[in-house]
């Protein structure tokens, strides 16, 4: 079979007119297709030491959100060493990475072929490519100069495609570009940002418009959205990279040394002050300082946190010298500040302050199509972690889990795998491990217009009656009530215990109890 200038002509066509980077790849795979008769074709871009797949065809949607560690898959290591195509013998006993994800055979491969091309660009590798076919042999005798132009052809693609991805970033970020270390860090301790939707797409825009500026930033969005993963994109982001991040949770806070914490104190300023402490603007100097929970600090530091935003400067406790300070700083909260404010919990100009630049971050329910992304990620995670040669979520485990509304975000998403993953390792009885439906265990579709199916919980009667708005209630009312309703229901259900509770609902204790306290729900207990 011999690449035809027709093919050719039509595949360069297609390349100039596409509209973005994903149309370019999909192109490149549908033309290969055409060229090598297989079963499975991947583009995987090289960042750092993982490979990330750009583009499949013939794998399991899942497959896009897994992030391959090289070192730990033979077959990518070798083909990533390599300077020529290499195909694997039908014989080979080196583990396949895509055990399992082939989509019209989800169990263990059989004996099949196996091929990979390393993608080079002046010298440079930036990605492979991967063939597979079920067929034993099926790629032996194809010659070497076919085999030396889809390289060429695969790595030129890439490199206009990765070439576009950072002039689009240089643009929207006027002269900053993220450094090429920032890139594979975030890439390696797990900063990226999951998700193809639109409503992905807006946040990545813009996260990459103001991360170069100095503007504060407020983060806002429900709990388990992901909030301190974007202040951490800023920050790396930002020309303030190479200095430090400081982490502060101010819900963690007790309120009589918040002014201590965030500003320092000398020896002797109070009882147990028994030596000089430096603050955390002290520590960000420089760099960044992120206020996790800024919702949940009281009135009074408030007006303390106020001062040094608008001045740069800061007193620690029991000194009368000022230090000037350099520091930005990015805030998070789940709560909706301008109702704080509206309220009386906020100060108005701290809030107009925090949030010269709002951010925004959409729940996971809104992000169509990102949910088998995400768990492709979370289930590569945890096979790393559990130590398995191969992890997989069963054909109907997606509806299931896009059919759930998600009101613990990508992190009860994430806890929702992991749990699964162990459930389905103890019972498993092949090297390939295989998540159903009933590891995940019972998923809630809570708010559902038409009504929750026979099969769901009967549990709670929250979670099996239609939800409907009041009149003249709004959405943030509704949704409240129904909060409301729940958490009462479920205390009620477990005799006041909150990690009981917190267990049933999915979500942190913690959380739980701050959200019943802004809802005005208390347990009390009587001693007879």
């Amino acid at each position: 079979m011999a690449i035809n200038s027709f093919t050719l002509v039509e595949f360069a066509k297609a390349q100039v007119t596409s509209l973005d980077n994903q149309d370019r790849f999909e192109q490149l795979l549908q033309t290969l297709a055409t060229v090598i008769e297989c079963e499975a074709i991947a583009l995987l871009a090289l960042r750092g030491e993982v490979l990330k797949p750009l583009a499949i065809k013939g794998l399991t949607p899942d497959t896009l959100g897994r992030r391959f560690v090289i070192s730990e898959h033979p077959r990518f290591a070798a083909i990533c060493e390599a300077k020529e195509p290499v195909r694997f013998a039908s014989s080979s006993p080196l583990p396949d990475p895509y055990d399992g994800l082939v989509a019209d055979h989800p169990g263990d491969l059989p004996i099949h072929a196996c091929m990979g091309l390393p993608l080079y660009f002046a010298e440079r590798l930036i990605g492979i490519l991967t063939f597979d076919s079920l067929k034993p042999n099926a790629f032996d005798d194809l010659g070497q100069d076919k085999l030396d132009a889809i390289a060429a052809i695969a790595a030129a693609t890439l490199k206009i495609a990765l070439t576009l991805d950072e002039l689009e970033q240089r643009n929207s970020r006027s002269h900053l570009l993220m450094a090429e270390l920032s890139q594979e860090a975030i890439a390696r301790d797990g900063n990226e940002l999951i998700g193809d939707s639109q409503a992905m797409v807006k946040l990545k825009q813009e996260v990459n418009l103001v991360a170069a500026s100095p503007f504060s930033v407020l983060i806002q969005g429900e709990t388990g959205v992901g909030k301190e993963l974007i202040a951490r994109r800023l920050h790396l982001q930002s020309s303030r990279a190479d200095k430090p991040l400081v982490y502060v949770n101010c819900a963690a806070l007790p309120e009589n040394l918040i002014e201590s914490e965030l500003f320092g104190h000398v020896k002797g300023a109070f009882t147990g002050a028994d030596k000089n402490r430096a603050g955390k603007f002290v520590l960000a100097d420089g760099g960044t300082l992120f206020l996790d929970e800024v919702g949940e600090l009281p009135l009074a530091a408030q007006s303390k946190l106020l001062r040094a935003l608008q001045s740069n400067e800061i007193q620690p406790v029991g000194q009368d010298d000022i230090h000037y300070v350099d520091v930005r700083v990015i805030a998070a909260t789940n709560r909706d500040l301008a109702d704080e404010v509206s309220n009386g919990n906020f100060r108005a100009d701290l809030f107009h302050r925090l949030s010269v630049y709002p951010v925004n971050i959409p729940p996971l329910r809104a992000r169509n199509g990102d949910i088998a992304l995400l768990a492709g990620y979370f289930v590569e995670q945890s096979r790393r972690k559990l130590g398995l040669q191969q992890l997989k979520i069963a054909k109907d485990v997606l509806p299931y889990l896009n059919a759930y509304h998600w009101p613990g975000n990508v992190r009860e998403l994430e806890h929702v795998i992991s749990r699964a993953a162990l459930k389905a390792s103890v019972n498993a009885k092949s090297p390939i491990v295989i998540i159903n439906p009933i590891d995940c265990g019972e998923l809630v579709r809570e708010l559902a217009i038409d009504g929750t199916s026979s099969d769901e919980p009967k549990a709670n009667p929250i979670q099996t009656q239609q939800f409907l708005l009041k009149p003249d209630e709004s959405l943030k009312q509704a949704t409240e009530r129904f909060q409301s309703e729940m958490i009462r229901n479920t205390l009620s259900n477990h005799n006041g215990n909150w990690s009981a509770a917190a267990r049933e609902l999915n979500t942190d204790r913690a959380n739980l109890t701050r959200l019943a306290k802004r809802l005005g729900i208390n347990v009390t207990k009587q001693i007879s």
